[in-house]
């Protein structure tokens, strides 16, 4: 079991870290850029708004790792991902359709929140 929860926990902070670090902070991938100017900001508040959000990832990343038994930051991490794929089906709905879009790569790590999140409620039930 405790191998399944680390693939679980390292795929998650893993993919944060990753969606952070190379579209964000490396270089600004042209469709975040799209999206994130989609909102109606400047240029320049567009760039500054791409990084914070990459460096927010990373974080985010990191923490899942460290604390994948917290219920509250498995249950962000949920919540993020599903307002994500809802942003993106809102203000760039042609990015559904797309290869490796929100739909394929938000869903499958909102699965692998929900499963870390029933272990740990599952583990909280039994020590009661």
């Amino acid at each position: 079991m405790t191998k399944h929860i680390n693939i679980a926990r390292f795929t998650l902070g893993l993919m944060w870290i990753y969606q952070g670090l190379v579209p964000k902070l490396f270089t600004i991938a042209p469709l975040e850029w799209q999206l994130s100017s989609s909102i109606g900001l400047s240029a320049d508040a567009t760039f500054w708004f791409i990084k914070l959000a990459g460096a927010g990832e990373v974080i985010f990343g990191l923490l899942l790792i460290k604390y994948y038994q917290s219920k509250p930051l498995l249950m962000l991490n949920i919540l993020a991902l599903a307002g994500l794929l809802l942003v993106s089906a809102v203000l760039q709905p042609s990015l559904l359709v797309e290869a490796f879009n929100p739909v394929t790569t938000n869903i499958p790590c909102i699965a692998l929140g929900v499963y870390l999140f029933s272990i740990e409620t599952t583990k909280a039930s039994l020590q009661q």
